[in-house]
């Protein structure tokens, strides 16, 4: 074997100061002298699935096929956006018939934990159960951050429930963009109940309420929330307030938080005509609540949809879908213009040293956009 040598980043001068050193490698009897894949680790076949097998896998209620289809239609890449399409055109008629619930409140207020409780009652009442869990983004892989799956560990397990995170990425008001597609999808694969839980970010998420049926925010004790809820505006858009962990010593607290919001609640306009919005308590630990929350669930749907409100809510919302997905359109387009992409940098060097007003760099950018669109 040749003699140990010092990296070429050593100091020459200072030989002793450098510990590491370069060793040739040595060469077995018998050894392949190539690197050779191991058989042992192979990698899956990727293969795409076809638009047919996907529709028929979804409407069977098979959870991978369903899996696959909601990464098909969240993805960004161009050559999969006609394919989700086409997918999403079959099965919309299979979809509609769940009961879409949005869950919302400030984090640490356990919306996971009342989730996995309240799907595992669902599903002990013979009902099939779909969670779109909504975590926060990881800035560098984009990722999902806190995994909502791992922290449902019962729920996961359970064959009547599917529980699907993903990444907001980024969009206001704690939901994916593509939130209302893997819903339709989660409806047309047989799911009785749609639980969308959210991230939990405050004032902003109130998108939530433009896609889901019924609207719910869960509220700690002590939290100061009874006098911050008078200035929240998601606040007129719950059709329930939930005090969550109502157990041990904190129920009488939690029974006071309850009456604090339904005074309230009597000064506030109901997020659903017809429906009084009130405050209840729950506890995921000892399960006290749980069947009240359903039982009030289905009155709110029963109610809605013998006065027309549920299904007027429906059409006001897929209206709301068209003209978000015009703008999304329009904004993705309009960055991925290759003009646009060539003389954003340099206006936007000029508008930084005074060469240039914003409003002039803005008509500079739209009318190349237009210019070549048109």
């Amino acid at each position: 074997m040749a003699a140990d040598q010092k990296p070429e980043w050593s100091d020459p001068s200072n030989p002793d100061l450098c510990s590491s050193v370069v060793r040739k490698g040595q060469e077995l009897e018998g050894q392949a002298t190539s690197l050779q894949k191991s058989s042992r680790f192979k990698k899956r076949n990727t293969q795409e699935v076809s638009v047919d097998d996907l529709y028929n896998g979804v409407l069977k209620g098979n959870r991978s096929i369903l899996a696959r289809a909601i990464t098909l239609v969240e993805s960004n890449a161009e050559h999969h956006f006609q394919k989700a399409q086409e997918l999403l055109q079959k099965l919309l008629p299979c979809s509609g018939n769940s009961i879409r619930i949005g869950i919302t409140g400030v984090p640490g207020a356990g919306k996971s934990t009342f989730i996995e409780a309240f799907g595992e009652y669902l599903c002990s009442l013979g009902l099939k159960v779909a969670v779109l869990a909504i975590d926060p983004s990881s800035s560098i892989s984009g990722g999902s951050i806190l995994g909502d799956k791992t922290r449902m560990e019962q729920l996961s397990r359970n064959p009547r429930a599917f529980i699907r995170p993903s990444p907001s990425a980024g969009k206001l008001g704690g939901v994916h963009r593509k939130t209302r597609e893997s819903m339709l999808l989660c409806e047309a694969a047989g799911f009785d109940v749609i639980l969308i839980e959210t991230v939990g970010v405050g004032q902003s998420e109130v998108i939530i309420r433009d896609m889901v049926d019924f609207f719910m925010l869960l509220v700690l004790t002590g939290a100061g929330d009874e006098l911050q809820g008078m200035k929240k505006g998601i606040m007129e858009l719950a059709d329930a307030i939930v005090v969550h962990k109502a157990d041990g010593e904190n129920k009488p607290i939690a029974e006071k938080t309850r009456n604090d919001y339904n005074r309230i609640l009597h000064f506030l306009q109901p997020a659903t005509k017809g429906w009084p919005t009130k405050a209840y308590t729950c506890s995921s630990l000892t399960l006290e609540g749980i069947s009240r929350i359903w039982e009030m669930i289905q009155s709110f749907e029963q109610k809605g949809k013998s006065s027309g409100v549920f299904n007027e809510r429906r059409k006001a919302q897929s209206r709301e879908w068209l003209y978000a997905l015009i703008s999304d359109q329009l904004h993705y387009h309009f960055y991925h213009h290759p003009g646009v992409k060539n003389q954003l940098t340099k206006l936007e060097n000029e508008v930084i040293a005074g060469e240039k007003t914003v409003a002039s760099a803005v008509e500079s950018l739209f009318r190349t956009f237009f210019d070549s669109t048109i």
